[in-house]
């Protein structure tokens, strides 16, 4: 029998059916419930259309009730596709287009939001809503603005049996979830992940952090954020407890401090840029920490200092440095050592080591000129092979191609590698160290962003003529986005005009931090933008 996802909930319930699996606001589901209202969520699915291989949304922030969703759909033999709630609904729509949603799990603050964008998902036809008593089934009711869309209470949810499902309803190979990542074109890419592939992150991500059942777990990570799969998946195959940061919580240093300290949060994960400020703000000398025995970070290079100051602060805790993009989830690792303090990971020793490939995955660097790097202070390209893959980008086999290729190094059959586009080296103990990206994506606040989006929904704007967007490092963020534009309006725009026009195309971590006008773009010989004079120019 194939070995699933959900299946990590079905043993981890059979085994300790009454320790909490989700913690939020205060309260706790146990991993017998959550099973139980899972099940109930995989019949509401399937008695009302949804088939194995479906793609169904979800539209909700973390928590216990986003929970329970993801594991129904799963149940169901169908795949969730995370809805990022702050995201643009134009946006939100074109996802849902591109990745054939009809189905959508909301919760109930979100669930008139996905309601209103029937009218531009033309297969979109029903909305469940997670723990509430928002509107009514059937189209054309209370909450359902147009037509055709059918709204399903949670009352109708829990009228469905919550006994375990008869027959299992996919395979191993079989989509698990897609992931939508910035686009180089101006539309996002939808990264498939199966089960397998999730499976192979999951079960060493536990082990690699030590998880055991009295293990308190928190990502601040939305769901649409692959961070997240680690404390939803990799929690439930410990039977540890997930707990729930509350919103906007991480904005705030100092509260985030007592959160963690009143929680007794064992192992945390997040993008640096959040720990950073909490080291820097969050006066961690005041609270109780003691309980926290992991920090991993991954998502941006962490720098050296601040690193440093945080062990300093926490010098009980384990600090794991994760890396890997959402095509592969994590696939190196490298453990920051205690002895020495991180004092050697700051100035010029340069940033931290990202590490060693993770269990049943292999990476491996390629020069310039095709040769396998082996030698320190060679760069080179880093690939990654194993069943950690994805399966490919969703509709799009032509950008797929670009990056699953033919491992170069293995004549004898055709095996996949991914190609990260990340350029590394290697230091003098084996470990891999991250030097940059070599094409047009950038990461800003944890997050992969391809340039050529920004600048396609600059583009979109009628007064716009020109524009160009480039990073700007930054300690906190990894980068910045400086928007460099020429414009055809007589009367001139203004900075907050183009910013409202990119907060109604992009999420927010995309739209430009910097606005510059300029008459003309620079020009090359050739013809094209002077990208590298513009940088200079700043």
């Amino acid at each position: 029998m194939a070995y699933l996802l959900q299946h990590l909930l079905a043993e981890s319930a059979a085994r300790r059916p009454r320790l909490p699996a989700v913690a939020s606001g205060g309260r706790s589901l146990t991993y017998e419930e959550l099973d139980r209202l899972s099940n109930q969520v995989a019949r509401a699915l399937l008695t009302r259309g949804v088939v194995p291989g479906d793609r169904v949304g979800i539209l909700a922030a973390k928590s216990a009730a986003s929970v329970v969703g993801i594991f129904g759909v799963l149940k169901a033999g169908a795949c969730y596709v995370p809805l990022d709630p702050g995201a643009p609904a134009g946006r939100l729509s074109a996802i849902m287009r591109d990745s054939g949603i009809a189905v959508v799990l909301a919760d109930e603050g979100r669930a008139p939001s996905a309601a209103a964008m029937a009218g531009s998902v033309p297969q979109f036809r029903r909305v469940i809503v997670m723990g509430s008593r928002w509107g009514h089934e059937g189209g054309g009711t209370a909450g359902a603005p147009l037509p055709g869309l059918a709204v399903l209470p949670w009352d109708a949810v829990l009228a469905e049996p919550d006994g375990a499902l008869a027959e299992e309803l996919a395979i191993e190979t079989d989509l698990a979830y897609i992931l939508y990542t910035s686009g180089s074109t101006g539309a996002p890419k939808g990264v498939m992940i199966s089960h397998r592939s999730s499976l192979t992150f999951v079960e060493w991500a536990a082990a690699c952090a030590g998880l055991g059942e009295q293990d308190r777990v928190c990502s601040p990570a939305p769901l649409h954020f692959d961070l997240s799969v680690f404390d939803i998946f990799a929690t439930c195959q410990a039977t540890a407890c997930m707990v729930v940061l509350p919103e906007r919580t991480s904005t705030f240093p100092v509260r985030l401090a007592e959160w963690m300290e009143k929680e007794r949060i064992s192992v945390w994960y997040s993008v640096p840029s959040v720990l950073t400020m909490l080291v820097t703000y969050g006066n961690l000398r005041g609270f109780g920490l003691s309980h926290l025995r992991a920090v991993i970070f991954a998502g941006e290079v962490f720098p050296g200092k601040y690193l440093m100051r945080l062990m300093a602060e926490l010098p009980h805790a384990r600090y794991l440095n994760w890396y890997g993009p959402t095509e592969t989830n994590v696939c190196t690792s490298f453990e920051v050592p205690a002895d020495r303090g991180c004092a050697g990971l700051a100035g010029s020793a340069g940033p931290v080591p990202i590490g060693k490939a993770c269990a049943n995955t292999d990476v491996f660097a390629v020069t310039s000129e095709g040769r396998r790097l082996f030698r320190p202070g060679e760069i080179g390209e880093l690939y990654v092979r194993g069943p950690s893959l994805m399966r490919g980008y969703w509709g799009q086999p032509g950008k797929t191609r670009e990056v699953l290729v033919e491992n170069p190094f293995q004549a004898a059959y055709g095996e996949m590698a991914y190609r990260t586009g990340d350029l590394v080296t290697l230091d003098e103990d084996g470990n891999y160290v991250y030097l940059g990206r070599q094409d047009g994506m950038v990461k800003t606040r944890g997050y992969r962003v391809e340039l050529g989006e920004v600048e396609a929904a600059l583009y979109g704007h009628p007064a716009i003529r020109e524009a160009v967007v480039l990073p700007m490092p930054d300690e906190l963020l990894g980068s910045r986005l400086r928007a460099v534009i020429s414009t055809d309006s007589a009367g001139g725009l203004t900075r907050e005009e183009v910013l409202d026009h990119c907060r109604r195309q992009l999420p927010g971590y995309m739209v430009p931090d910097v606005v510059e006008f300029c008459e003309a773009l620079p020009r090359t010989s050739t013809g094209k933008v002077d990208r590298a004079r513009l940088a200079r120019a700043r």
